[in-house]
C-alpha cells in the first residue's frame, strides 16, 4: 500500500490536538516533501528519519514521498513528529503492517541511530490519548510521566527497531507504570512564623474557605514567608487538579511537581506586569501565573 496514516499529538498550550500524519509514495524522482505548516525542527526531521531508518536496518524508499501533517492550519513544532513520520514511511512502503498502527498514537524524537529521545508536554498528549481510548507510545524517559492519568495505556519505546518488532507481535512491550515520588521534600510549615497572629488567622480563613488573599506592606514584614507556608495548610489537590498542575510543569519542561501538593510561585518584587503575564510563542509564564500565590511589596 502506498498510503499510510499514523496518529500523533501536537502541543498547543495545555492542549494536545490530534494530528494525522499522512504518508504517500508515488512514482517520480526520489524526493521528500513535508507539508502541513511545519516549523524548522519538523522540516529537518526528514534527515533524522532517513538516517534512523537506515541505521535501524530498514530500507528508505527511493521514490517520491509526500508527508502531510493534518490539520494543515495547525502549527507543528518540535521533534515529536519524527517517530510517526518514520512509521508512516515504513507502513507506506510495506515494511510494517498498516493495520498495526490503528487505535495507536506515537510521539518521539529520533536520534540518527534509531533511538528515541524524550520530548516536552507528554502528559497533555497522554490525557488526550486516554480520553480517545488510544494506546500511546512515547520514549522510555517519558513513559512514567505519561502513565499518570487513570486508565492510560502507555508504552515506553527504546528505539525504532524494537517498536517495529512489537507492532508485528514478535516482542510485546509491557505497559508502563506511573512513577511514585517517595522523596517528597517537606513543605515550609506555618509553625515557623513567629507572631503575625492576624496574618496567620487570615491565612487559615483563606485556606479553609478557598478565598483569595492579598498581602500588602513594606519589604521584610513577612509577606513571602507567610505565603510560602500557605500550601502546607491547604487540603491535598484532587486528581484532576493535580494532573493540570503536572501538565503545566510538563509543557514548561520543569521538574515534575509532587502529586497532590498545591504549587507556590514567588516572583521577584521588581518583576513588571508584562514579565508576570509572559509573552512570546509559547507563553508558558501565562500558565504559571494562574497558580501563583501573590505577594505585593
Amino acid at each position: 500500500m502506498s498510503l499510510a496514516l499514523v496518529y500523533t499529538r501536537a502541543a498547543l498550550g495545555l492542549n494536545a490536538p490530534l494530528v494525522t500524519v499522512e504518508v504517500h509514495l508515488s512514482n517520480g524522482l526520489p524526493a521528500l516533501a513535508i507539508v502541513g505548516l511545519p516549523e524548522a525542527a519538523v522540516r529537518e526531521s526528514k534527515d533524522r528519519v532517513r538516517s534512523a531508518l537506515i541505521n535501524a536496518g530498514f530500507e528508505f524508499p527511493q521514490r517520491r514521498l509526500t508527508i502531510n501533517l493534518a490539520p494543515a492550519d495547525l502549527p507543528k513544532e518540535g521533534g515529536r513528529f519524527d517517530l510517526p513520520i518514520a512509521l508512516g514511511i515504513l507502513a507506506a512502503s510495506g515494511q510494517i503492517s498498516v493495520e498495526s498502527l490503528q487505535q495507536r498514537e506515537f510521539l518521539g524524537e529520533l536520534a540518527l541511530t534509531g533511538e528515541l529521545r524524550s520530548i516536552l508536554g507528554v502528559l497533555s498528549a497522554s490525557l488526550a490519548a486516554t480520553k480517545a481510548q488510544h494506546q500511546l507510545y512515547v520514549p522510555n524517559e517519558n513513559a512514567a510521566e505519561a502513565a499518570r492519568p487513570k486508565d492510560a495505556h502507555i508504552y515506553g519505546v527504546k528505539d525504532l527497531a524494537s517498536l517495529c518488532r512489537h507492532l508485528s507481535g514478535e516482542n510485546p512491550f509491557s505497559q508502563a507504570q506511573a512513577s511514585v515520588n517517595l522523596n517528597i521534600r517537606p513543605l515550609p510549615d506555618l509553625i515557623d512564623v513567629k507572631g503575625q497572629h492576624r496574618a496567620r488567622r487570615a491565612l487559615e480563613i483563606a485556606a479553609a474557605g478557598g478565598h483569595s488573599l492579598l498581602m500588602m506592606g513594606p519589604p521584610g514584614t513577612g509577606k513571602t514567608l507567610l505565603a510560602s507556608r500557605l500550601p502546607s495548610i491547604l487540603p491535598p489537590l484532587d486528581d484532576d487538579t493535580s494532573l493540570e498542575v503536572a501538565t503545566i510543569h510538563s509543557v514548561a519542561g520543569q521538574q515534575a511537581h509532587p502529586f497532590g501538593v498545591a504549587p507556590f510561585r514567588s516572583p521577584h518584587h521588581t518583576a513588571s506586569a508584562a514579565a508576570l503575564v509572559g509573552g512570546g510563542v509559547n507563553s508558558i509564564n501565562k500558565l504559571n501565573c494562574t497558580m501563583m500565590f501573590w505577594t505585593v511589596h
